[in-house]
């Protein structure tokens, strides 16, 4: 073998060695991402459906309007809406429900639809603790329901054992301490607005009451505005998206019922619309869009 067929050889094996370290180095980087993506979806996973799912927060809201009555300066509302039980809510969780409204002394409180999960079956022993626990939801002024797009007449006994008034295109004037009232409209899911709103056709109806809409899917306000009196709509449905893009009111998942209303509020027209984040979930998941209660205190000024 000649020096110049030495050299080369000797080259060869240099570049086959050098090739050898090459590909163990990027096998060692390709393991490494391997387990770093497997770590990042496992937190992000257990993140998404174990923690953001119950980690409950009350979102305070005042309202202010010039018709609210003065006795009803500092009245307390809790809204609460989409409990999805059997998704990410179960009995222990609707416990600390309970808990956080009773701890705001309520004056009202306001269910806005979908208290199941749809494809959830409720057991006897499970329904039998949801009614105790609704029931023990303390308020001076009445506790009030709405029937969501997944409530069945099931959902309508549940209620009605847990003395919550279901409204079903109906409403109620609430009244505190004097004469002067304001009024509660709940629109069902088949709604009937002529028969909702029908206080206004009483001969004596008072044009400018101070009135509160509780309904489950937000885009229906589109049917009331601008037809029908109200100020203050409460509404659910929407989840705000579930998962949203951090700092940024934007939704990623929107559905029908919310797809031009599914954040937290809006203000149409003279009235504001203020959404629930819901408490429990369709899709098993939550990001940057933790379960809520809203908490209300209205002031005439």
């Amino acid at each position: 073998m000649t020096r110049e067929e030495l050299n080369k050889e000797i080259q060869n094996e240099l570049f086959a060695e050098e090739q050898k370290e090459k590909r163990k180095k990027w096998i060692k980087r390709a393991i490494k991402l391997v387990i770093f993506l497997i770590i990042f979806f496992s937190i992000f996973y257990s993140y998404t459906t174990y923690i953001s799912t119950v980690k409950i927060e009350v979102r305070e809201y005042r309202i202010t309007n010039e018709k609210i009555p003065e006795s009803y300066n500092g009245l307390k509302i809790i809204q609460f809406s989409d409990l999805h039980f059997g998704s990410t809510m179960f009995n222990e969780n609707v416990k600390k429900i309970i808990d956080i409204c009773n701890k705001r002394r309520p004056d009202l409180v306001i269910f806005t639809g979908d208290l199941i999960n749809s494809n959830y079956e409720l057991s006897k022993e499970e329904q039998e603790k949801l009614i105790t626990q609704l029931k023990d939801i303390n308020s001076t002024l009445g506790k009030y329901a709405i029937l969501g797009d997944e409530d069945t007449e099931k959902i309508a006994t549940i209620f009605n054992q847990s003395e919550f008034t279901i409204l079903r295109n109906e409403y109620e004037l609430i009244y505190k301490d004097n004469n002067n009232p304001i009024l509660l409209i709940g629109i069902n899911k088949e709604q009937d607005l002529e028969k909702a709103y029908n206080y206004f056709k009483q001969e004596n109806h008072n044009a400018n009451i101070y009135t509160i809409t509780a309904l489950h899917e937000p885009d229906k306000v589109e049917d009331i505005v601008g037809t029908y009196q109200t100020d203050l709509f409460l509404a659910g449905h929407s989840h705000n998206g579930n998962i949203r893009l951090p700092f940024l009111k934007y939704s990623i998942f929107k559905v029908n019922g919310a797809k031009k209303y599914d954040q937290d509020y809006y203000k149409i027209n003279n009235s504001e619309l203020y959404i629930s984040s819901g408490l429990g979930t369709k899709s098993g998941i939550r990001l940057f869009c933790r379960p809520s209660i809203n908490f209300f205190r209205l002031s005439n000024k």
